[in-house]
């Protein structure tokens, strides 16, 4: 079953329906800051606490370093994933004409 693509029935200026390609861009832009957004987290999340033992060899703020990226640098990843899609994907809507006010 195909991911659902958005629905443009809703354009920006006064009624207009949006054409199949401007949806199909938009769709695309959003999938692909999707797929990034996974990318990243995966890393955060397996990347990092699978080579938790190597990275320990390194000390930050005086904790070894795969102890703290496990243990916060995760967490803070997250945090700014979240900020930064949440502004890129306004920022795509925008572009597109479908932005929340």
């Amino acid at each position: 079953m195909p991911a659902a693509e958005p629905n443009f029935t809703r354009a920006a200026n006064a009624g207009d329906a949006v054409d199949a390609a401007t949806a199909k861009a938009y769709w695309s832009k959003t999938s692909g800051l999707m797929w990034l957004m996974l990318i990243i987290w995966a890393i955060a999340s397996f990347g990092i606490h699978f080579f938790v033992g190597f990275l320990n060899q390194y000390k930050f703020l005086g904790f070894p370093f795969g102890f703290y990226m496990a243990a916060q640098g995760s967490l803070i990843i997250f945090v700014v994933m979240l900020f930064w899609f949440a502004r890129r994907q306004n920022a795509i809507d925008a572009e597109f004409g479908v932005s929340e006010d």
